[in-house]
């Protein structure tokens, strides 16, 4: 499925200083009060902005009567994720959703994350409350789709010597104090074709041996112990997860084992105290964002973020 160039009806919400959120309208048809109705979040990737996801406009016109379909726009679409930070994603989704609580009191909230709205689910769920920072609300349900490695994508995408060579260029900025300054484009190969600070390029690179980018959530090499400390904590949210991974997701090194990397990770949750979703697991035909993918690799996606959906109502 291709993006298409038809008009989309909706709201446009103002929700916090220069960023606004779309909200699709709603099919529902029968009267539906604000205290039974519920959002879906939805957390986009690197260069993302409303409404570019080719999956994104089925699903939304596919919910229940009783949810809805909410994209905010934050400092990191499109190009700005380059001098931006999960922190910065994490705050801004938190004025989100608080706004989205305020017109629907008694809702929940369902936060679905494509690509890198991935590791901000992930940093929403587990990073430190900074000592500014305003409580995060509850998430009902998170669905990880299309999780995948920057650092691994990166490894596969660039020369290796680019790649090293950048991370040194970008080490020896945050050495010098200058974290936030741009890295040359010729440093980091036009990556994407975005402004990148030395910050953010240490973070998604994540070099090793440390391997602590701040982004660095879905490496397949990332050893158990690590992952104790991410997935293994999400049980202690009361947040369920639904994961749904691509099976041709062309952002993966072929030389990853998809289905066993995503099984890691479910008996990790698990072995928490989570809740995984009965529906989690790979999805046949799926490239990263199914553009240019058959109507039924679409609707299988569609089908099983209702059906969690459904089961995240049912335990409400």
């Amino acid at each position: 499925m291709a993006l298409t160039s038809s008009p989309l009806q909706g709201s446009l919400h103002h929700y916090f200083s220069k960023l606004v959120a779309f909200e699709y309208a709603s099919k529902a048809t029968e009267n539906v009060s604000s205290t039974g109705v519920h959002t879906l979040l939805f957390v986009a990737g690197l260069s993302d902005g409303l409404c570019t996801v080719p999956f994104v406009t089925p699903l939304a016109r596919s919910l229940p009567p009783n949810w809805r379909f909410v994209q905010p726009l934050l400092s990191s679409s499109y190009a700005g994720w380059g001098t931006s930070s999960l922190d910065e994603d994490v705050q801004e989704l938190v004025q989100c959703i608080n706004y989205i609580l305020a017109l629907r009191p008694e809702g929940k909230i369902v936060m679905l994350g494509h690509s890198t709205g991935c590791q901000d689910i992930m940093h929403y769920l587990l990073s430190p409350l900074g000592k500014t920072e305003i409580p995060r609300p509850h998430l009902a349900g998170g669905i990880l789709q299309a999780g995948v490695s920057d650092r691994e994508c990166m490894a596969m995408l660039l020369p290796e010597e680019l790649y090293n060579s950048s991370v040194r260029l970008a080490q020896s900025y945050v050495n010098d104090g200058r974290e936030e300054d741009v890295l040359p484009m010729a440093a980091t190969g036009g990556f994407m074709n975005v402004p990148i600070t030395a910050r953010r390029w240490l973070a998604l690179a994540s070099p090793p041996p440390a391997h602590d980018g701040e982004d660095d959530y879905f490496s397949s090499d990332l050893p158990y112990d690590r992952l104790k400390e991410t997935f293994g904590r999400i049980g202690t949210t009361g947040t369920r997860i639904q994961i749904l991974f691509g099976e041709e997701d062309q952002y993966v090194p072929h030389s990853v084992d998809k289905k066993g990397m995503i099984e890691k990770w479910e008996r990790v949750i698990r072995g928490g105290g989570g809740v995984v979703d009965k529906e989690s697991g790979m999805v046949t035909g799926a490239n990263h964002n199914l553009d240019n993918v058959s109507e039924e690799v679409v609707q299988d996606l569609v089908r099983r973020v209702i059906g969690f959906l459904g089961r995240i109502g049912e335990a409400i």
